[in-house]
């Protein structure tokens, strides 16, 4: 398989490369594609040019500008255009760093890594391995932050008709999905393999998403964006549970309210009967929800989950009354219905019949629902990457791989990608994490094995890369690197730690 793809850049070093028939057998992978003059493999990495298998991505270096205060100041760099002919300006003490986005690699990596790069930060000579990983054992963390039901826990996800992941555990406030990984990959039909991957690409790279969750919603995903459900943009994060949201603001009700029943899928909270509403001397007010008892004014299941109210499935709170009791309830009481994030809200005023009738919220009231709102932080989706960075990828670093795994769980070897910090799980491998968002663009790619290619650095002190048994004779000054490569530019990000020198994250 092969595609067209325009000229690339002069001067980029080769990969080596054999050649048979009159085209180039890229090695760079175990797909092993032919590759015509002029066109590019599948994977869009690496092309023919003049008979040279050639690397077609710039190197990504990032870049933080640093004042003698030690402040940071807007980054100055220009956003990449896409031509590769042309090396951004690069101050003269500009701290950089090289990130494996675009550096490509070998895979199973029985050569050293493309880019082992030496520089020096506060007087300390450092090296930084840096490739681009192909994982099969990889998959997605998505967080999206919303109560609406999703669909049930441990149901299939598809993508364009095919599954490629389930819904896992809940958490406060989230729903949580988990894509992709081996056994999507490879473990079922060739086109499950190529959706998963697809669908991959598209998360790490920023792109949304449409899913579709068995017995459940419609859902469009993207790092850092707000999730559409069933064709509704979510905006708020709750505030709280039902429990939670009585005890924040129960003070605040006191006076203005003779009852407050918080509509939420997993703990309604009703005042009267809660043990907020007991420290503010509220007397009871006769009125009983259905549901689970919890602890006083607590409830499970009050109603089936959904897409209305707090996430469950009313849209009149009126059906959670179980009943009203005369003997304590009487005419006048005042009621007011919210739901964990203050987007939907009701308020009634009982009759002589004890019955509810709609009445005009009071202004203390609006600004106590006003300030649920208020405290809800904005709906959003969080796209975590995890990678198992074992087998040959390590062989890439040093000749005894062991050690780079030693040298990480030790605080030796910091973990990055694309610049940005990774977690290291506890145990044994390499098993990374990292949220995409904090990612530079574009940092994901595919090969048709299929795999997910993404950048992982490996920065340390250069006498510690020299004792786990390192390639020494591989090691490039960053300057060497600059005046040889084509490269872009771009920012570091405040956000994330500048990678040399920093403390390993490792759990």
């Amino acid at each position: 398989m092969t595609t067209t793809h325009a000229d690339p850049t002069t001067g980029i070093e080769p990969a080596p490369a054999d050649k048979s028939g009159g085209k180039i057998i890229c090695n760079a992978c175990p797909v092993l594609c032919n590759i015509s003059e002029g066109r590019s493999g599948a994977c869009d990495r690496y092309a023919n040019f003049k008979g040279v298998l050639t690397r077609l991505d710039p190197l990504v270096l990032t870049s933080r500008t640093v004042t003698e205060a030690g402040e940071l100041v807007a980054f100055d760099g220009k956003p990449w255009d896409g031509n590769p002919l042309d090396n951004p300006p690069v101050a003269a003490d500009a701290p950089l760093f090289v990130t494996g986005i675009g550096s490509t690699t070998t895979y199973p990596d029985y050569k050293p890594a493309p880019f082992i790069v030496a520089s020096t930060h506060k007087g300390v000579d450092t090296v930084t391995v840096v490739t681009e990983g192909v994982f099969s054992y990889c998959s997605f963390k998505v967080k999206v932050d919303t109560d609406r039901y999703i669909g049930p826990e441990q149901a299939n996800v598809r993508c364009d008709g095919e599954v490629v992941g389930h819904v896992t555990t809940a958490e406060y406030g989230s729903q949580m999905l988990s894509l992709g990984g081996v056994h999507h990959l490879t473990g079922g039909s060739k086109r499950e393999g190529r959706v998963t991957c697809d669908m991959m690409m598209a998360l790490g790279n920023k792109q949304p998403v449409e899913l579709s969750i068995e017995g459940g919603s419609t859902i469009v995903v993207a790092a850092g964006k707000a999730p559409i459900i069933n064709g509704v943009t979510e905006r708020r994060m709750r505030v709280g549970c039902g429990s939670a949201t009585i005890g924040i603001f129960a003070p605040q009700w006191k006076e203005h309210v003779d009852e407050v029943i918080v509509v939420d899928d997993h703990i309604t909270g009703v005042l009267t009967e809660h043990q907020a509403g007991k420290y503010i001397d509220m007397p009871p007010s006769g009125i009983r929800i259905r549901g689970k008892r919890s602890t006083p004014g607590r409830y499970f299941q009050v109603a089936n989950p959904g897409l209305g109210w707090g996430g469950t499935d009313i849209t009149d709170p009126l059906t959670i009354i179980e009943r009203v009791d005369p003997k304590v309830a009487r005419a006048g009481l005042r009621v007011l219905f919210v739901s964990t994030t203050g987007e939907d809200h009701a308020y009634f005023v009982l009759d002589e019949k004890l019955a509810f009738q709609p009445a005009a919220m009071t202004a203390p009231l609006e600004k106590v629902v006003a300030r649920i709102g208020e405290n809800c932080e904005p709906a959003l989706c969080t796209v975590l990457f995890l990678g198992g960075a074992g087998g040959s990828l390590r062989a890439g670093v040093t000749d005894n791989p062991i050690a780079l795994t030693r040298s990480i769980k030790s605080l030796l070897t910091n973990v990055t990608a694309g610049g940005a910090p990774a977690y290291v799980w506890p145990g044994g491998g390499i098993m990374m994490m990292v949220d995409v968002a904090r990612m530079p663009d574009r940092a994901f790619g595919t090969v048709p094995t299929p795999a997910i290619v993404a950048p992982i650095e490996f920065t340390m002190a250069l006498s510690d890369y020299a004792a786990m048994g390192g390639y020494m004779h591989r090691v490039r000054r960053i300057e060497e690197v600059l005046a040889a490569e084509k490269f872009r530019l771009v920012d570091q990000g405040a956000r994330n730690p500048w990678p040399i020198g920093e403390k390993p994250v490792v759990g």
